[in-house]
């Protein structure tokens, strides 16, 4: 998985894809996502590093099967929140 971490005037940022999923655009009816680079281009991270950083973050948007799975697996996200795409999942994180 690529993590982002960006730390904003309201908290830590994260965004967390599957490698195969960057560059590319999704759709779903009359919703669309681009998985942009300058966005969700980061660190290659274990398992263990993108659990510790959804626990620290603010906000984090989560792209690929991998990686919406592990964020449902640990609670972070319900699955029902999940978003169907053509080919992949999304899902936002907001602590508040």
């Amino acid at each position: 998985m690529l993590l982002n971490e960006r730390d904003t005037d309201e908290g830590l940022l994260v965004s967390v894809c599957d490698p195969e999923d960057l560059g590319e655009t999704y759709e779903n009816g009359s919703v669309s996502l681009t998985v942009e680079p300058d966005f969700y281009d980061g660190e290659e991270a274990s398992e263990d590093e993108v659990v510790d950083s959804l626990k620290r973050c603010t906000t984090a948007n989560l792209v690929g099967e991998e990686t919406v799975d592990l964020a449902v697996e640990h609670g972070f996200v319900d699955e029902e929140n999940v978003l169907e795409l053509d080919g992949t999942r999304h899902a936002q994180l907001l602590w508040m």
